[in-house]
């Protein structure tokens, strides 16, 4: 894992306090599927769902992987979607450029797909904006994570979904082009990365492993 981000994570393990006890009680209903799943040695499959899947999403998307990794948490596959596509939005890349990923563009299009490393010996998440319902996406046997208030309220029904889990985040994107552009993007980056690291910290070993 490039050395950044595993300190940015080890770090972060400390802060487990300033999550509250009723959001605990929210990423524990995920953290239970996760670990049936787990205990099964079933594939874990998780979709990060938002309105135009260009910010929020990406960050649950891509610091989930990188923390089941961290944790050493096989079989975890991560996704991300929205009710409507646009694209990875540049503020969003640029917050985890700033903590150390290593994002590559791999085509020019409106909609350009994204290569975001944390470790270089391992495969990238592959970040580009798309309906949850994609043909990349999972079509059954997932996890639902909605990651803001619009895709929450609008998609009250996720087909295929097993789990549907409302982990909504403020949008960062109502500071686009003001002073507080940067900072709130790193702010909401370490949030969901922060509550992201709970979470996976919670699952253990099943007992037949």
């Amino acid at each position: 894992m490039i050395n950044s981000i595993k300190l940015y994570l080890d770090n972060l393990s400390s802060e487990f306090n300033q999550i509250s006890d009723s959001r605990k009680d929210l990423l524990n209903k995920l953290s239970a599927y996760i670990q049936s799943k787990r205990n099964q040695n079933l594939p874990i499959q998780l979709v990060y769902i938002c309105t135009h899947n260009s910010r929020r999403s990406h960050f649950g998307q891509v610091w989930a992987k990188v923390i089941a990794d961290y944790y050493q948490i096989p079989s975890i596959q991560t996704y991300s979607g929205g009710t409507e596509a646009t694209a990875f939005n540049p503020n969003a890349i640029n917050a985890l450029k700033r903590i150390g990923f290593e994002i590559k563009q791999s085509d020019q299009e409106s909609n350009p797909r994204y290569e975001v490393y944390h470790d270089l010996s391992l495969s990238p998440s592959i970040c580009f904006s798309k309906v949850y319902d994609h043909d990349d996406n999972p079509s059954d046997e997932f996890a639902a994570i909605m990651t803001c208030s619009d895709a929450e309220q609008n998609c009250p029904y996720i087909p295929g979904a097993e789990i549907r889990i409302g982990t909504t985040y403020d949008d960062p994107k109502a500071f686009d082009g003001t002073p507080l552009q940067d900072l709130k993007y790193d702010e909401r980056c370490k949030q969901i990365a922060l509550e992201t690291l709970y979470l996976f910290s919670t699952i253990t070993h099943p007992k037949n492993i």
